[in-house]
């Protein structure tokens, strides 16, 4: 379904990529250009304990083991189960989806940004595609990925690769991209891609600006 005419004089960037590959990053650089970022993480986090019926059936579908001694929802916990067992991730993915995207298109639509950058890990998986306008994928080699998840997130090897076969693959990732950065390199190297696409999508957005104002 197409944006509501507000967000027609904005451009939605959307970030997605494995798990690892560095979207966050990419996302910060391209906030410190003047980006206004939404963090579809950090949507996610907060509907498994601050919306109270996704709550209420998330406990439901997955039992009281997943809550800590105060009926928060423990998010490692949670992930153990449904990154092994796909009936499971779908079942959780029901359940929190609905509530995401339509935070996400409010915050679309409040925003005052002629640039908006949705960091969203499941952006293809999720449908939200339709909600920009075009799409970045950042890219990683699988050795940077484990090295890099094993420091950060103290992850053992079919840990990650659990959680990545849960995704689409990069690989077919890429062929949906409008922008591809590479975030195997240094973090120079990273920013240096990035800000090259903002470039490229601030020249469309003062375009998209003039042809409004004509």
């Amino acid at each position: 379904m197409p944006r509501q005419d507000p967000c027609k004089k904005k451009i939605v960037l959307g970030i997605t990529g494995v798990f690892g590959s560095g979207k966050t990053t990419v996302a910060k650089y391209f906030k410190s250009f003047g980006a206004d970022v939404i963090d579809a993480d950090r949507i996610a986090h907060r509907c498994l304990n601050q919306d109270r019926q996704a709550h209420k059936r998330i406990v439901s579908a997955f039992g009281a083991k997943i809550l800590d001694a105060q009926g928060m929802i423990m998010r490692r916990k949670l992930a153990k189960i449904v990154f092994r067992n796909k009936i499971s991730l779908q079942r959780l993915n029901r359940i929190l989806h609905p509530a995401i995207i339509r935070i996400i298109k409010e915050k679309i639509n409040l925003s005052r940004s002629g640039v908006i950058v949705l960091d969203a890990p499941l952006l293809l998986e999720a449908g939200l595609k339709s909600t920009t306008d075009k799409v970045v994928v950042v890219t990683i080699t699988q050795a940077k990925q484990l090295e890099r998840l094993a420091k950060r997130n103290a992850l053992r090897p079919e840990e990650v690769l659990r959680r990545t076969k849960s995704q689409i693959p990069q690989s077919q990732k890429v062929r949906l991209a409008d922008f591809i950065i590479n975030n195997s390199g240094s973090l120079k190297e990273t920013k240096r891609q990035t800000r090259g696409v903002w470039d490229k999508v601030k020249l469309c957005d003062h375009r998209r600006r003039k042809m409004w104002k004509n």
